[in-house]
């Protein structure tokens, strides 16, 4: 196989604000894997991500330390290929990730099927996709409702002395906004910006507000907080930042009542199947998120949404200038591309 990587600056569509970070650019690594001139590309992709501590330069680093490694492999089956370089990307599962995204694209892709299709799954089981709406003023949140009308939105919270009314002004735009389906169903995810009994005390007031439930409330730290928030809470309660890596599927029963899953933190599609199939064990619900990647990495996690019972996966909608094309979406609704493996292609390639 041959490697390539790939930086990009990924330009935002607006700001974008969580509890502890804003950013108007996104730098991103692409990974790629081919056999050779006019043979098939897989494509895998990771974001730089300051608050893990994740630089272009580190993963490149990491990836190019192995290059001798990943070239000489046959790669017959990517599982078994992401158990080969693990040990070696284990302290930078972002890299491991783009390169076991990119693994899993060019097996399908020589087999010339979607790689959703060769894990015998079927998209007409795929739920609907949310749209994230960034922590910002209240006017602009319901300014990015009216620029972006959407059936589900993920609405980022954090500041607890205003979420609450945030939310009900959110509320309103969205009920104005309803068409034939009804109102816009909305998700909160408070980027452990609470503490437990406020938690508790927002819960019903979000559920006539029409959420559906609240991500990751507390700090991951808070585990007695996340006990009795877990038993008391109105709404279900998401596991993010606490849901890491696989081990913490199992610490997550009984504290959450679903995980939501991300590639880049647990290293790729091969060990986030396996959390898939271990939350299903313990009757948590799935979710898979993204951060915000390009078409390459949103189009590789969608292989995943057969599985899932809820979708984040808007990456790519929120960024201006995407350097790849795969699958589409249309009123929260994931289309695959007619393309092999992932789907993913580069547009300048």
């Amino acid at each position: 196989m041959h490697l390539h990587l790939h930086p990009v600056d990924l330009r935002l569509r607006h700001t974008f604000t969580i509890a502890h970070d804003s950013r108007d650019v996104q730098p991103s690594l692409i990974v790629s894997l081919s056999d050779g001139p006019g043979g098939p590309v897989g494509l895998g992709e990771a974001t730089a991500t300051k608050y893990y501590g994740v630089t272009i330069a580190s993963m490149t680093q990491a990836l190019e330390a192995i290059r001798p490694i990943i070239e000489s492999h046959d790669l017959a089956d990517p599982a078994r290929f992401w158990s080969l370089v693990q040990p070696y990307l284990a302290n930078n599962p972002f890299a491991l990730c783009a390169l076991d995204q990119a693994a899993w694209d060019l097996w399908a892709k020589r087999q010339g099927k979607p790689l959703y299709q060769l894990w015998n799954l079927d998209p007409a089981r795929a739920p609907l996709t949310n749209y994230t709406i960034g922590l910002d003023t209240p006017e602009r949140m319901a300014d990015k409702l009216r620029e972006w009308p959407w059936p589900l939105y993920k609405i980022k919270l954090g500041r607890p002395d205003e979420d609450l009314e945030l939310v009900r002004t959110l509320r309103k735009q969205a009920d104005a906004m309803s068409g034939p389906a009804g109102p816009a169903r909305f998700r909160v995810d408070a980027n452990c910006g609470w503490t437990a009994e406020q938690t508790l005390a927002f819960a019903p007031e979000l559920a006539r507000l029409g959420v559906e439930f609240i991500e990751q409330p507390l700090p991951a730290s808070d585990i007695d907080g996340a006990k009795r928030v877990f038993e008391r809470s109105e709404l279900p309660i998401i596991a993010d930042e606490s849901c890491i890596v696989e081990s913490d599927v199992d610490q997550c029963a009984g504290l959450f009542h679903g995980v939501n899953i991300k590639l880049t933190k647990c290293g790729g599609l091969t060990p986030a199947r396996r959390m898939i199939d271990r939350a299903r064990e313990l009757g948590l619900r799935v979710m898979v998120g993204c951060m915000t990647e390009s078409s390459v990495g949103i189009s590789a996690i969608a292989q995943l949404l057969p599985l899932l019972d809820y979708a984040d996966l808007d990456g790519a909608l929120l960024i201006a200038n995407d350097p790849a094309t795969g699958v589409t979406f249309a009123n929260g609704r994931v289309h695959y591309a007619s393309e092999a493996g992932t789907g993913a292609r580069l547009i300048n390639a």
